[in-house]
Parts: C-alpha cells; structure tokens; sequence
C-alpha cells in the first residue's frame, strides 16, 4: 500500500464494516469517518432518488471536516412492491421480512457519491450513480428460514441475508451490473469515478498512483 504522504487524501464515508472490507480489495490508503445525517426517507420520495439523496448527504457531511479530500459514500434502499425494506434489526423482524419476499423478486438501489473537494468547481467534482440489483428469493418454508436467520443473524442487513454468506442459499438468481453493489459498495461503478478523478490502479510499481 501507498504511503498516504504520496496518495490524496481517501475517506469511506460509512459506519459499514462490509463497505469497508469491499473499499480495502482495492488496495488504496484510506480512512473512515461515519456520518451524522438523518436516514429518514422523504414523504413520497422514490426509493432511487431517496438512495441518491442520503449518499450526497454522507458525502456532504463528511466534506465539512474534511478538506482536500477524496469522499466515497453510499446508501442502499431495497424495495418490494415499491414499498422500503429496512434493516430488521431482530430476528422476529427478520424472519416476516424472508417470509413476506420468498418466491418474489426484490430490487436493491446502491447509491455511490464520490465527492472531490480538492476541486469543488469541476464538473466531476460530484459524481453520482444509482446501481439497480434484482434480486429473487426462494420459496423455502419458515422452518428454513428460522434456521438460517439462527446460523447468520443478519439483522443489520436490508433485506435480512447475507449474499456474501450463507444468504446465498437463500437466493434464486441475482441480475446486476456490478457483483458487489449488493453487498454495499459498487466498485466497478467507484474504480471508474476514481480514475475520473486522476487515480491510476496500475503501475510499474504495483501500487495505485495520481
């Protein structure tokens, strides 16, 4: 890894432990602070623009300490029927959230902000992208459902399974255009907004570079 004296300042907008893991597979030096905004969806917002709205937020709220600094920040918003899924928090939750989507197909919208305040007039300054993953759940009865939720206990996790972990066997099919948008943090969509903002991935001396 770099040196941070050699690389612009990085910051993961994200309290995230699984946003976190996916940002260090680039191998870039970089911090973390966790914004203070409140996540509450607006009346009659779009699931889409209420992703967008609260990965701006992050980003901004982070930037006001932050200057000259690279800001990475994203939000998920998972939908059935239009109708928000949150995270369940507990198991009872957890196990009417799996119940209610088994057999039904549950789109998932992974907002990504890169906010570059070395440059705030730029036009690429803000960039910002909305990553859509449908996701279909098996119908398995509520025995195996109540089982899993045991073994992982993702109740931090919208949609209550853990794609990366034992979830998987819950799924019947995932379609997105980026594998790791579900997990949190698209970084097909963040390596391209990196290398807008000057970052190289690969050189001679095996590091990323400006």
């Amino acid at each position: 890894m770099l040196p941070t004296s050699s690389f612009p300042r990085l910051i993961l907008g994200s309290s995230s432990a699984y946003r976190k893991e996916l940002l260090s597979r680039l191998r870039l030096p970089f911090e973390v602070i966790v914004p203070d905004i409140d996540e509450t969806p607006n009346a009659g917002e779009l699931p889409q623009d209420t992703a967008c709205r609260l990965a701006k937020e992050k980003a901004f709220a982070v930037a006001k300490n932050a200057p000259g600094a690279l800001i990475i920040a994203s939000d998920q918003v998972a939908t059935l029927d239009d109708k928000h899924i949150g995270k369940p928090c507990n198991h009872a939750n957890a196990l009417y959230q799996l119940q209610t989507m088994r057999g039904k197909e549950v789109i998932f919208h992974t907002a990504l902000c890169l906010f570059d305040t070395r440059n705030q007039d730029s036009v690429l300054a803000l960039q910002l992208t909305n990553i859509q993953t449908f996701v279909t759940f098996r119908d398995l009865p509520d025995a195996e459902l109540d089982a899993y939720l045991h073994l992982e206990q993702p109740y931090d996790c919208a949609g209550s399974a853990k794609n990366e972990g034992l979830g998987i066997a819950i799924l019947e099919n995932i379609r997105t255009d980026d594998p790791t948008a579900l997990t949190g943090l698209p970084l097909i969509a963040l390596t391209g907004m990196l290398r807008k903002a000057g970052i190289t991935f690969f050189s001679r001396s095996g590091y990323p570079s400006l």
